[in-house]
């Protein structure tokens, strides 16, 4: 349920207490029957009930907002400082990724396509981006692992990045410590 639910249903509920409320003082005043009385109020009550809980719910809900969005922000903050500190090592990275494609030989398209099977991208979102068909990028992408003698996006990633990450031991004592 969205905030906008809740509180169409926290309105509901007040006004159904409400006008219970003024039911009940007005048949008091009449000598209705006291099962009668029970029987509103206790639908009063309930209504009541469900009024402080929707508000409850909607407090939670605004707190871990705020605490999402303090996160988020946080986030991004590291997420730009670790941009700038590693600005001019991803710069002369790719710069030698772009030799090393220029040294395979690959075309201009090829580079490009390389590049985007680098990031991630699938062979669909790459022939989206280029205005090409999902084919074309396909046989790209062949030639690209042909020319390289690599056998796939795998190989590929690995050729470049492999160096990059820590040996699997290195990896294993810095989770322990």
């Amino acid at each position: 349920m969205n905030l906008r639910d809740h509180i169409i249903l926290l309105a509901t509920l007040v006004l159904i207490t409400t006008i219970i409320a003024v039911d009940l003082i007005t048949d008091s005043g009449q000598g209705v029957a006291f099962w009668h009385l029970l029987t509103e109020g206790a639908a009063g009550l309930l209504a009541l009930g469900g009024t402080f809980f929707i508000l409850k719910d909607l407090i939670r809900v605004r707190s871990d907002l705020r605490q999402e969005r303090k996160l988020s922000a946080t986030l991004k903050v590291e997420a730009e400082l670790w941009q700038e500190r590693s600005k001019s090592y991803l710069e002369g990275l790719s710069k030698l990724i772009e030799q090393q494609l220029t040294d395979w030989n690959l075309t201009p398209a090829e580079r490009e396509v390389a590049f985007l099977l680098l990031k991630g991208l699938s062979l669909k979102e790459i022939a989206r981006l280029r205005g090409t068909t999902e084919k074309t990028a396909r046989v790209q992408s062949m030639a690209i692992y042909s020319k390289a003698g690599l056998t796939g996006r795998s190989e590929l990633s690995a050729f470049f990045l492999e160096d990059l990450l820590p040996a699997k031991s290195s990896f294993r004592e810095n989770q322990s410590n």
